[in-house]
């Protein structure tokens, strides 16, 4: 192959990223991503500064399990149209532009909120955001399969992902930004704004063709409706909950019979340090008394790029030694560096240490992301991929989710404590007993990661090969 040719085959690759439906791609990834952090860590350093408690800033973190259980209601979108504007715009649209428009009034109603005077109506106006934000991904992965073949879907996830952090970035730094600067209702009014990226991008979004999807297990849904002589819409809906509940449960046990659960243990449990840390985060650098523009600037802003530097290198290295053996050196590395923190907390409001302790957390979390996906992936039937992998993906944030929302309780009880924290309090003069309950939670959730870390020795060391799908050539060992 000559220089020319293989210049002219990169060309080729590249030119895929300027068609129109790439644009409207990372448009849509931009709006997909925009509300994220607006209902969890922007949200909580509104909700500290404001004056409110740890303990409700943690439990205030459970309006995110409605990314953690969207599968429940992902089916409904595949099933119901819109009145009017699914005649108008076609159901995947329909329904993006119906999810924004709520996300949008959501994040208008919390920059009219005043949490120091009410906590309610942020709440609720959070939880809202919440679910109408896990709403516009199921209808906008749905466009993104339907709308690309299968050779250019590796395009259009990578343009989402880019548009996806670049929201990051607006509704992390860009808020605290604003909060410092103007206030905090202008920051989340200025996010409100922004959703129009994301309802212009729907509008202009090319019709796709939207075929029903087949009925996953139609000999077993039929044999149970021939037993229970149910015919009609009855058994439309048990054919619909076969397919998005059970049948890939059943695939999954019966390919790695009582192992299943084993790994489902091992999924759920490898992000808890990250995700009951995560919470207390941004409550940390305001009680050590970091200013929003610093947090913005070091965490919001620098801190996206070490994590997607993270998650770059992760994808390298579980090439190049193996899928287990890089989700083992993922959970070793995010569940040291929770100790980092420890490590902030002694130091203070010093921006360098907060610096280097992002550039370590941040990159290690990509890291370890990045494997887990590709662990997750590696699991799958491919006759079952989207729905197992949603299930698999809700399996690994709940437990996390259900234990941060207790992280706040947890460093209160610490900070409660003063047999531990007054002789900390005498070796760094600058903590006081509200910030050195922070020490001992940071250590309990490095402690966190250690289960993972076994169940993967584990699995490396016992794990038999699964057996093949039904209807295909057995597995090769990796």
């Amino acid at each position: 192959m000559t220089m020319l040719t293989r210049a002219r085959g990169w060309a080729a690759g590249l030119a895929i990223y300027a068609e129109a439906r790439m644009i409207i791609m990372l448009l849509l990834g931009f709006s997909a991503g925009l509300p994220f952090l607006l209902v969890f860590s922007t949200l909580s350093a509104w909700l500290r500064e404001a004056g409110i408690s740890r303990t409700d800033i943690g439990l205030m973190s459970y309006v995110g399990l409605a990314y953690t259980i969207k599968f429940l209601w992902a089916p409904v979108l595949d099933h119901l149209r819109l009145p009017l504007l699914d005649r108008l715009l076609g159901k995947r649209r329909a329904w993006m532009v119906l999810a924004q428009l709520v996300a949008a009034a959501a994040l208008a109603g919390l920059s009219f909120s005043d949490p120091s005077t009410s906590l309610t109506p942020v709440v609720l106006f959070a939880l809202v955001l919440a679910f109408a934000s896990a709403t516009q991904d199921i209808a906008v992965d749905a466009w993104r399969i339907e709308a690309a073949s299968d050779e250019k879907q590796g395009a259009m996830a990578a343009v989402y992902q880019l548009g996806y952090r670049i929201a990051l970035i607006a509704s992390g730094a860009g808020a605290l930004y604003l909060a410092e600067g103007v206030s905090w209702n202008a920051a989340y009014l200025s996010m409100a704004a922004l959703m129009g990226v994301g309802i212009a991008a729907a509008l202009l979004a090319p019709r796709v063709a939207e075929a029903e999807a087949p009925v996953i297990g139609q000999e077993t849904v039929d044999g149970f409706v021939r037993h229970f002589h149910v015919g009609g819409r009855p058994a439309l809906v048990i054919a619909w909950l076969y397919r998005a509940v059970v049948a890939p449960f059943v695939d999954f046990f019966q390919r790695y019979g009582w192992w299943a659960l084993v790994l489902l243990a091992l999924i759920g449990l490898y992000r808890v340090p990250d995700f009951v840390m995560g919470v207390m985060a941004n409550p940390l650098y305001i009680d050590l008394g970091f200013p929003l523009s610093t947090i913005a600037t070091v965490v919001k802003l620098y801190g996206i790029w070490m994590t997607i530097a993270g998650a770059l290198i992760g994808g390298i290295v579980a090439a190049r030694i193996g899928v287990l053996r890089s989700l083992l050196a993922g959970a070793v590395a995010a569940t040291g560096t929770n100790l980092i923190f420890v490590w902030l907390t002694f130091r203070g409001a010093d921006p360098a240490a907060l610096a280097v302790t992002i550039s370590i957390e941040n990159f290690s979390g990509g890291f370890a992301g990045t494997c887990l996906i590709a662990y997750m992936s590696s699991l799958v039937n491919h006759d079952f991929a989207a729905t197992q992998y949603a299930l698999f993906s809700s399996a690994f944030a709940l437990p996390g989710k259900i234990l941060g929302g207790l992280s706040g309780v947890m460093v209160d009880g610490f900070s409660a404590t003063a047999s531990f924290t007054l002789p900390l309090i005498g070796m760094a003069p600058h903590l006081t007993a509200k910030t050195a309950g922070y020490i001992p939670f940071f250590i309990t959730t490095a402690l966190m990661g250690l289960p993972a870390i076994l169940l993967i020795l584990v699995v490396m060391r016992f794990q038999p090969a699964p057996r093949p799908p039904r209807g295909h050539a057995p597995a090769t060992p990796e």
